[in-house]
């Protein structure tokens, strides 16, 4: 590598004695470009749905890793690669007591890490894809006194176009294959083969979803929807909308108007539609008074988008510049 890869470990207060077991301790890399003197920004990438940090080195054929594609960017900033994975696959980087304080994790306990080992120039941006990219525009609207920019690759958000299509595919799955049982699932999951048939991840996206925004104190989780028809529960529904991108950038204006560089993209064949996330997301952000948005939609579908990661950095680092 042109650039220096530091490979750390965290050991997180915030996590430890999590709900769901998962370790307290977690690997965090820091990538300083080539030359790097500190003189632009932080930017925190953290990862989609089922990502964990090794990901980042895989490689499939004929296309570079995003380490290798990072490497030859050379984006003008400090790159702090985030671990957030949990058992269920995600976080989706909000406190919670059936995933665990991820929110805090982050923003509390990685955030002062770095800046007492690395220099920049005091300014931070934060980017992700599909979940990473929901995680990412989270963060920055609900800290944009830590985050001044964010970048959302296919990022999730607007629940009702995103996921909630998928709910009834999730209730016959549980219905033919597990008897109506979210705990067989879970458990044929852990005995694995994981995610072997279509209709898994949706069941798996869905629990860890309510995992992260509809359990109780003790840790019970709540579906948005009756396992045996589907019906929608509005109770549930929401506390899920609570946590929803969109219709936070709606209550939280002045969030909005202080974030100086927000990056969308998305393919327009995405399977979540979240080409109409970005789309709905940059319309609520301009009409909320943000003063930089940008967007672009590409022939794509969700997966194979690796290469469009280091465009959304440089777009942030270009404009974190004190």
């Amino acid at each position: 590598m042109r650039g220096r890869l530091h490979e750390l470990n965290v050991e997180s207060e915030a996590l430890r004695g999590n709900p769901l077991g998962d370790p307290h301790v977690r690997p965090l890399w820091v990538y300083e470009p080539p030359g790097w003197h500190g003189g632009g920004p932080a930017l925190y990438v953290i990862q989609g749905f089922t990502g964990q940090l090794d990901m980042w080195r895989a490689r499939l054929p004929m296309r570079p890793s995003f380490l290798e594609l990072l490497d030859a960017a050379e984006v003008p900033a400090l790159v702090v690669l985030v671990d957030a994975w949990t058992s269920l696959g995600g976080s989706q980087f909000v406190d919670s007591p059936g995933t665990g304080r991820y929110h805090s994790y982050l923003v509390e306990e990685v955030v002062p890490f770095v800046d007492a080992r690395f220099a920049s120039n005091g300014l931070r941006g934060i980017a992700g894809k599909s979940s990473g990219g929901y995680g990412a525009a989270l963060t920055a609207l609900l800290r944009p006194d830590l985050f001044s920019g964010f970048a959302s690759h296919a990022g999730g958000g607007l629940f009702e176009v995103s996921i909630r299509p998928f709910f009834p595919r999730a209730v016959r799955h549980l219905r033919d294959r597990y008897g109506g049982s979210v705990a067989r699932f879970l458990a044929a999951q852990r005995e694995g083969p994981a995610l072997a048939h279509p209709d898994d991840v949706h069941v798996l996206l869905q629990y860890a979803f309510s995992a992260a925004y509809a359990a109780d104190e003790d840790g019970t989780v709540h579906l948005p929807y009756d396992v045996a028809t589907g019906r929608h529960r509005a109770d549930v529904w929401e506390r899920w909308l609570e946590w929803d991108t969109v219709y936070l950038a709606e209550r939280r204006p002045e969030a909005v108007r202080e974030l100086r560089a927000v990056y969308l993209d998305s393919g327009t064949r995405d399977e979540w539609y979240l080409d109409l996330v970005a789309e709905e997301l940059r319309r609520v952000l301009l009409r909320a008074g943000a003063p930089d948005v940008h967007l672009e939609l590409y022939d794509a579908t969700h997966a194979g988008i690796e290469y469009r990661y280091p465009g959304g950095l440089r777009y942030l680092a270009d404009r974190l510049r004190t």
